[in-house]
């Protein structure tokens, strides 16, 4: 008996001291992250946004009334003066019908007036008077139904500006929804951008903001003249329209507009893409005693690949800044080096 059950207990002992000496399997591998440390630095106090430049008036020249055009006086680029003759359409028949209703006019105050004398001696009743001069004032509303369709026919400048390329040519059947050409006034032209939500206490109606075209470095100034009544819902933008100063820029031309946030402070910057975005939150992964932590957070300003931290983060925590996506939360966590953020923002 002594002999069938030693073996068995010693290979009993020595499967128990594999097993102790054997590695743990459910502990889970360290996730290798960079980091750097949380520190103040100075947020810059401007804001670049895009704008697009607009005409300061801009107009399509389209018809009021259908028919063939029979004058047409809008040269390519041309400058005009306000009220210039443009084009005109065919109204040949209008002018019949202003005729006809004159001829009919005449006639009517000639009764009226014959009427009116026999009024003034009892040879009529009231009635019959009042008949004629109805039909007097009923052709006179004619005459100038018809003169108002006849001056729709011809097409006027509405402002002093420069004609664009011109769509049709003389003789052409044209109708309200033709458009002959534009017409753009360029001596003077606005800056059109949207502004963030968040920055929207910065823009006041009297104040002048920077702008600045890909072509040349050189700054110019624009004078914000008005603003939407309210953010737009959908894109949580606010438009804004400012007048430029000196000489004008190209319609279509993109800009960018500088603003003065007028901050300059001492803040915590981290990378954005260090930030996770969440359904309801923002947060950034901590490393505190081996393991990374999920901490929410609130953004503010915002520069080149930097987001300011408003709250959550204290000076000397180790943010996440490599392999944010690798790590779970209360995970161990391997910090292989120490990142400044200047070199963050340089990848």
């Amino acid at each position: 008996m002594l002999i069938l059950v030693l073996p068995s207990l010693l290979f009993s002992c020595k499967a128990k001291k594999k097993e102790e000496n054997a590695p743990k399997s459910n502990i889970p591998n360290a996730t290798i992250v960079d980091v750097i440390i949380a520190s103040t630095s100075s947020i810059a106090n401007t804001i670049e946004v895009n704008g697009t430049v607009i005409p300061r008036e801009t107009v399509n020249i389209n018809p009021e009334l259908s028919g063939r055009l029979v004058y047409l006086n809008a040269p390519d680029g041309a400058k005009v003066s306000q009220g210039a003759i443009l084009a005109k359409v065919n109204d040949a028949d209008l002018q019949a019908t202003n005729h006809k209703t004159k001829v009919l006019l005449e006639m009517a105050q000639k009764t009226e007036e014959r009427l009116k004398k026999l009024l003034s001696i009892n040879g009529i009743n009231q009635a019959d008077y009042d008949m004629a001069l109805n039909q007097v004032n009923s052709l006179k509303a004619d005459l100038a139904v018809t003169q108002a369709q006849i001056d729709k026919t011809i097409l006027r400048a509405p402002f002093s500006g420069v004609l664009g390329l011109r769509q049709i040519s003389a003789g052409a059947y044209i109708t309200p929804a033709t458009i002959i050409t534009t017409l753009q006034q360029v001596d003077q032209v606005k800056i059109d951008f949207n502004v963030p939500e968040f920055y929207t206490n910065l823009i006041k109606t009297g104040m002048r903001v920077s702008i600045q075209t890909n072509e040349s470095n050189t700054k110019r100034i624009a004078l914000i003249v008005a603003t939407d009544p309210q953010i737009n819902t959908t894109t949580r933008n606010l438009r804004v329209r400012a007048l430029l100063e000196g000489a004008a820029i190209a319609p279509g031309t993109f800009v960018k507009v500088l603003l003065e946030s007028g901050r300059g402070k001492k803040t915590i910057m981290v990378p954005t893409n260090a930030i996770i975005p969440d359904a309801t939150a923002k947060k950034l992964i901590v490393v505190k005693n081996g393991e990374g932590v999920f901490i929410e957070v609130e953004t503010g300003l915002r520069g080149t690949g930097l987001a300011e931290i408003t709250s959550g983060i204290h000076e000397g925590d180790s943010i996440v800044v490599t392999g944010v996506l690798f790590v779970r939360p209360k995970q161990p966590v391997k910090i292989r080096s120490i990142k400044q953020l200047n070199e963050i923002v340089k990848q």
